[in-house]
């Protein structure tokens, strides 16, 4: 049944955001129309284009917005620490948190690239690598205080960012785990990867730390 929203400018171009990635995310971009978007959110088709000049530039703001949403999100959960340990368990942690959050937001974001204009993917891509360069930059430096033993950073952070954006596919609220549990789970798998050096009382504040999001 169509969603009626208000005469609220703001109100209804929020509304066709958040219907939008349920449907790119359910049907796909090419399949979506604009007609059944106008039809979800409760308006004619020609009214989205005041908010959204091309489907296209429907897609590419959606797929800013998660990224900067990601980046800003890091920006905040970043520990004053120096530490590597300390630092990876909040990147662990912040990714899980934000794309579980918005599972469809992330189907979209992964899923509809090849739909974007070449310097609109450029766009995205860029975003893409800036946040990257944040897993690589404390894989790095944990290499080279002793703590991480990683023999191609690179390789490693795309292999680590695959492994925990990889949690919505199966992840469901209320089933056998909560995501503190997940959390946890993968914040161990992520050290034994990078072959971090933890004993005793840092072991204890790494599990502390994911658990601390119950």
């Amino acid at each position: 049944m169509a969603r009626t929203t208000g005469s609220d400018g703001e109100k209804t171009e929020a509304a066709v955001r958040e219907a939008a990635i349920s449907l790119i995310a359910r049907l796909g971009y090419e399949a979506m129309s604009m007609r059944q978007l106008g039809a979800e959110v409760g308006v004619q088709a020609a009214a989205l284009y005041r908010y959204f000049p091309t489907k296209e530039e429907l897609l590419f703001t959606l797929m800013r917005e998660h990224m900067e949403g990601l980046l800003d999100a890091w920006d905040r959960a970043r520990p004053v620490s120096a530490d590597p340990i300390a630092r990876l368990s909040a990147f662990v942690e912040n990714h899980i948190a934000f794309h579980v959050e918005r599972r469809h937001a992330t189907h979209v974001s992964n899923m509809e690239l090849r739909s974007l204009s070449h310097e609109r993917l450029t766009q995205i891509l860029k975003l893409r690598t800036a946040y990257e360069k944040e897993l690589r930059t404390i894989l790095r430096d944990g290499a080279e205080a002793g703590v991480f033993e990683i023999d191609d950073t690179g390789l490693t952070a795309m292999a680590l960012i695959q492994m925990l954006t990889g949690v919505i596919v199966w992840f469901r609220p209320g089933e056998r785990l909560s995501i503190a549990e997940v959390t946890a789970t993968y914040l161990s798998m992520t050290m034994r990867l990078v072959g971090a050096k933890i004993e005793g009382r840092e072991e204890r504040h790494v599990h502390q730390h994911a658990e601390l999001r119950t």
